[in-house]
């Protein structure tokens, strides 16, 4: 077990590591990781080699140069994803009633967009959809997850999907309305719409959604799509972010 002394060590090349200087090189060698925290090159190098050995770091085979490792990366996905649990459930219990609908939250995962929590309007866990993912292109959750991404970033992400230029203004009209919806665009007889979730920075990290067949929801879709939005924004300030509340027609 490493000592007080050790683990504040250990973190100081980790802050180091995280540090913008790092983010721009996109990596740091062990001489520099030595400079910047005042240590000797080889007893940052032991604790680089030791840090590896757990995932906690990662190194370049080539350049050989330390990067934040997978490990760290998962420990924090799965912090920061339970607390947007946490903040999303009783909004999502209360939008759930209020429409009497099951609703979503969604989070991007590559080209897929998957469902980490699902409630219903009777205040209980809906789990078939937890842990589903779907195509993100064809999904309402799928174009606000995508509201940050640039051309370029679609092209590479969806390499080869033939709709990127329909895509594109699904997300510019999702951006301009604060929701997304689908209309039997998803799955022949069903309809959903999504809003986006804020964190602390403004960025897009989860989705809120709506999803039931047409004959129940079809009709009030846009209605539901602002009550959505009200309630991802409710969220969103759960994160920090502070913005505009949507406006009723």
């Amino acid at each position: 077990m490493p000592t007080p002394g050790g683990l504040r060590r250990d973190l100081d090349l980790l802050e180091a590591l995280a540090s913008p200087e790092a983010q721009r090189a996109g990596e740091l060698g062990v001489v520099r990781l030595a400079q910047l925290t005042g240590r000797e090159k080889s007893q940052v190098s032991r604790a680089l080699k030791a840090l590896a050995e757990e995932g906690i770091v990662e190194r370049d085979p080539d350049t050989l140069g330390y990067r934040m490792g997978w490990r760290l990366f998962s420990l924090v996905a799965r912090t920061i994803e339970d607390r947007l649990a946490r903040a999303a459930e009783p909004v999502m219990r209360d939008l759930a009633a209020e429409l009497e609908e099951t609703t979503h939250l969604c989070v991007l995962r590559d080209q897929e967009v998957l469902t980490l929590l699902s409630v219903s309007g009777h205040s209980f866990r809906v789990h078939g959809w937890e842990g589903r993912s779907v195509p993100a292109p064809s999904t309402s959750a799928g174009r606000v997850l995508l509201l940050d991404a640039t051309p370029d970033e679609l092209y590479i992400r969806f390499a080869g999907v033939p709709s990127l230029p329909e895509l594109w203004l699904k997300i510019q009209e999702a951006r301009r309305d604060g929701y997304a919806r689908v209309h039997e665009e998803f799955e022949p007889g069903l309809v959903g719409v999504s809003a986006p979730i804020r964190d602390f920075r403004g960025r897009v990290v989860a989705a809120l959604n709506v999803s039931a067949p047409v004959s129940r929801l079809g009709e009030g879709l846009e209605a539901a799509g602002r009550e959505t939005a009200r309630a991802a924004a409710s969220i969103s300030a759960h994160l920090g972010w502070v913005t505009t509340a949507v406006k009723s027609p």
